[in-house]
């Protein structure tokens, strides 16, 4: 039996969220510094997802989603800024967005191109709750719209 068969619904559900989280950190501190999806990742894991100085976890988040979340959107930057915009009025740039909303609907729609046995009220209503968590709720109910929009460019109808 793997180690998340394991674990109770509620604390595989809380890790998810918490590497979802990590993610939208990691990919801000890439687009802030300029470092790399590889080394950025290797600091997450060795200081934020790692184990402290007394063994405990530091965060609880699922490391294999975190990974899979920042290399989905190195992976498919193109395609995603392109579903961005194409869901944005006519004459905006992503530059105008702010860089953590940025970081959000990349890596929403990293997990909708890459995590298609995921729904997509499962990946918006993650993403929607960390725009809450961040923004007032008219910027949330912005990033709602954007990935609803983004989801019909990129899935086939569920």
């Amino acid at each position: 039996m793997i180690e998340s068969q394991k674990l109770p619904f509620e604390v595989i559900r809380a890790r998810r969220a918490g590497a979802r989280l990590a993610a939208v950190q990691a990919l801000y501190q890439m687009e802030q510094t300029g470092e790399s999806a590889k080394a950025v990742i290797r600091e997450f894991m060795e200081d934020r997802l790692g184990f402290g100085p007394d063994e405990e976890p530091v965060e609880e988040a699922d490391p294999d989603l975190f990974k899979a979340v920042v290399n989905a959107v190195v992976k498919n930057q193109a395609t995603i800024d392109a579903a961005i915009l194409a869901r944005l009025s006519s004459g905006w740039k992503l530059s105008r967005l702010d860089s953590t909303t940025r970081a959000i609907l990349r890596a929403a729609c990293a997990e909708l191109i890459e995590h298609q046995e995921l729904s997509n009220a499962v990946i918006l209503d993650e993403y929607v709750s960390l725009a809450h968590d961040f923004f007032d709720k008219t910027e949330a109910n912005f990033v709602n719209a954007v990935l609803e929009n983004m989801a019909k460019d990129v899935r086939t109808p569920q």
